[in-house]
C-alpha cells in the first residue's frame, strides 16, 4: 500500500498526506486501492472500478465511478503486476 501512496504524492502534489492515502479503501468492497498512473485513478480491482483524482483529491464517491470492463481490468493488472516486479 506504500507504493500507492508514494505515486499519488508523486502525481498529485502534496494535497493528499501519506497517511491518509494509505488507508484509503474501495466505498464498494472495502479492499485497498491501487493508483493507475495511466489514467490517473485509484482503482479497485475487487470491484472493477475507477475512481477519478481531481486536483489531488481522490473522489470516492460510488456514482462518481467508472465502471471497468473484462479487459481494462486485465491489462491495469498486468501493468501492475509489471511495474512492482520491475
Amino acid at each position: 500500500m506504500r507504493r500507492t501512496a508514494a505515486l499519488l504524492s508523486a502525481h498529485c502534489g502534496r494535497s493528499i498526506p501519506l497517511a491518509l492515502a494509505d488507508v484509503l479503501v474501495c466505498p464498494l468492497s472495502k479492499q485497498p486501492l491501487r493508483y493507475c498512473e495511466v489514467n490517473g485513478s485509484l482503482v479497485s480491482d475487487s470491484a472493477g472500478v475507477a475512481f477519478p483524482v481531481l486536483d489531488g483529491i481522490p473522489s470516492l464517491v460510488p456514482k462518481d465511478g467508472k465502471l471497468l470492463d473484462d479487459q481494462e481490468v486485465k491489462s491495469e493488472q498486468e501493468s501492475s503486476t509489471r511495474d512492482s516486479s520491475g
